[in-house]
Order: C-alpha cells, then structure tokens, then sequence
C-alpha cells in the first residue's frame, strides 16, 4: 500500500434494530461478553492497514456509545442508511482519508484475512466486497388468495451472496452518493458505485461474518464462539527498605519497611499483571509501563492491573479465576486478605469468589527469609473466543 493512501473503516450503527425486538438495538446487545458493535469495532481498529475506525450512531445511542466505547470516533448518522454513510463519508475526506471500508455493526466476526482480502481487491477496482455461494435452492413465490405455494425455481448460476466489508476508493464511493436519487433506497453502496459505471471486485467472504437481524441469529451468534481457556503465571520481587511504604494487593499495609520500586511497587498486583498480560501473549509489565519512563514513578499499581484487564477485555476475553500466593516473614497477611481481595475483584471488575489470595514463608530461608523482600507468585485462568476474531 502506498505511503500517500490512508484507510478509514466507517461501521455503520444508527439503526434501531426493530426487528430484534426487546427495546434495545441489537448493535448494543450482549454477544460474548461484550456489545455486538465493539467485536467489529476491535477487529478494525487491531488491523495494520486501517488508520481510523469511525462510527456512526443515531443522536440518542451517543451516551450510550461513549460509555460502551470512550475511546472510540462516533459522529452521528442519518434517518437512513445511505444517509448515515454520506455523513461519514463526509467526516472521512476532511480527514484526508484515499480509502474506506464500510461495514455493517451487524456483522460483527470481522476477520483479519477479510479485510486483507477486500484491499487488495481495490487495487484494479472502484469497489470490493466480499460475497459467498448461494449452497440452497432459490424459489419464487406463489401468492394466491387461499395462501402462499412454491413458485419457480432459480437458477443459482451466477448468485452470491454479498457481506460487508466493501470497500472503495473514497472519492469514487462520495461521487456515487452524490449523484444517488434523493428519493430513493440503496441496500448498499456497491450498488451505488455500478450505477456510475464503477467497476466492484468481488472477494471471499466468510461464513462467520453472517448478518444478525432476529432473535434467532443472535442466539446462534453465540453459538458459533468457541471459547479456549488460557492460564499464565507471573512471578515478582521486590526489597523491603525503610522510608517506604508497604502497597500489597491494592492496600496500604502499615509496617516499618515499604517495598522499593519505581512505582508503588506493589509486588502482588505486578505478578497479577504479569499473569493476566500471559494469557494474551501481550508481553510483561515492563513492556506497557517501562521503568524508564518517569511517568510510572510512583505510580498506583491497580492502573497496570486495570489495564491488563482491558487489553483481554477487548479481545472479548473473561477473565475467570486469579490465585495469588504473597511470599514473605512479615508483615502477617491474614488480617488484610479480605481487603486485598475485595480490592482486588475491584479493580478486576469481577466476583469476589474469583480471588483466590494466599500467603507462605520460606520457613527463614532465602532473601524472603532474611526479611530483606517480599516476592509472589500469580495464576491467572481467563477463556477466549476462538470462534471468531477477537
């Protein structure tokens, strides 16, 4: 792709979802532990190729966006979906934007190789999208007075079925829906781009990016995750010195010496973050918060935990049990375990039941022994989708 081109993907989400039924737009509802629309919205903005992810909402659903998405690009649609997309359009070219992808909330198991395969398909085109075969029969139906009977069939020679992403050439796509009849509906924009002559590449598509509309879909969406279960572990130390003080598992313990590091060095929620950041192969503590960086000097621990947290989140993740084991002579840790694991569940946003906290010496033996630092040990168990990209 050329230094000069800059890709936008613009997610089309203002509908009401009426055909969902249950009063809340099915771009907003539960699939796999988190809003339909974010598993899209993921998808595009993790991909390489795409430099912004913008959204378009209906004027009441932006309160609702921004706590589903604060950090997400949101502006708001039209009455229609043609009109919701040229006001993106629109937000984009000020943006300086070559190239866009525009896909529907509704589909939200967007792949990697989808994308990749509707960009190329733009090289010698004005459009792409990416389409399936038909596999059933098709038929015409009969409509007659005493009810509805079989009509022809037809031919499925030359039929697909089309998905979105479809992408385009954002100056070819604007003209399309400037010149598009007021008064009248598109289904999609490829459709919009033939009508000027354009020329759309057609792609393969895949079947997890099915249109969920009805109840029904919702349920089998859920269906089609699979879920894989991921346990890491994180291990820490940290030297007891005096003038310090003691952070351990979120709370402040009082004692005569502190824990020495360049943030609170809260040796329990380091191996805790650890443990988390394994299970997504998203590498150490060090590696999203360097002691290098005087901004993390005595920093809060539970922001690197939280974070942690947020990055399996946004895989759609579930973060299903931790078990932490603090070891050390003193202080004793029974009188604060409680509070360590309600702080704890806290900042992981999860039950208490799921804290597993626990405490040991090395009967004097070792640096822990000697009371010269206190070291922990963290296991962390959370599922994946593997059904889907996440």
């Amino acid at each position: 792709m050329s230094e000069n081109e800059k890709v936008a993907a613009l997610i089309v989400a203002a509908g009401g979802g009426s055909r969902m039924g249950g009063g809340v737009p099915k771009q907003f509802r539960d699939l796999g532990g988190r809003p339909m629309l974010a598993w899209s919205q993921a998808a595009l903005v993790r991909h390489p190729a795409v430099d912004l992810v913008l959204t378009m909402v209906a004027p009441d659903q932006i309160e609702t966006v921004r706590d589903m998405l604060p950090d997400a690009w949101f502006e708001v649609g039209g009455v229609s979906r043609r009109e919701s997309v040229a006001n993106g359009l629109r937000h984009l070219a000020v943006a300086g934007v070559t190239k866009v992808l525009i896909h529907d909330a509704a589909r939200p198991f967007l792949s990697a190789d989808v994308i990749d395969r509707v960009l190329a398909g733009l090289g010698a085109a004005d459009g792409a999208m990416p389409v399936l075969p038909v596999a059933d029969t098709l038929a015409r139906t009969d409509d007659r007075a005493d009810g509805l009977y079989l009509g022809d069939v037809v031919p499925r020679d030359g039929v697909v079925r089309v998905q979105t992403p479809q992408g385009f050439h954002l100056q070819s796509v604007i003209a399309a829906h400037a010149a598009w009849p007021a008064d009248a509906e598109a289904t999609d924009d490829t459709q919009m781009v033939r009508r000027l002559g354009g020329r759309v590449a057609l792609v393969q598509g895949d079947a997890m990016l099915e249109k969920i509309t009805y109840p029904d879909d919702l349920a089998g969406a859920d269906m089609r995750l699979s879920w894989e279960t991921r346990t890491a572990m994180g291990f820490d130390v940290h030297r007891l010195e005096d003038g310090e003080e003691l952070w351990l598992g979120g709370v402040l313990i009082p004692h005569h010496q502190g824990l020495s590091g360049h943030s609170d060095a809260d040796v329990a929620l380091h191996a805790l973050t650890d443990a988390l950041l394994g299970t997504i192969a998203a590498g150490d503590i060090g590696t999203h918060f360097p002691p290098s960086d005087p901004q993390w000097k005595g920093a809060e621990s539970g922001q690197f935990l939280q974070h942690a947290a947020k990055l399996i989140a946004e895989k759609g993740g579930r973060i299903d049990f931790v078990d932490l084991t603090i070891i050390c002579e003193a202080p004793k840790i029974g009188p604060h375990r409680v509070a360590m694991v309600e702080r704890i569940a806290g900042l992981l946003n999860i039950e208490e039941g799921r804290v597993s906290l626990k405490a040991t010496t090395t009967e004097r033996l070792g640096f822990t022994g000697r009371g010269e630092g206190i070291a922990t040990q963290a296991v962390a168990t959370v599922r994946l989708p593997s059904g889907a990209t996440a």
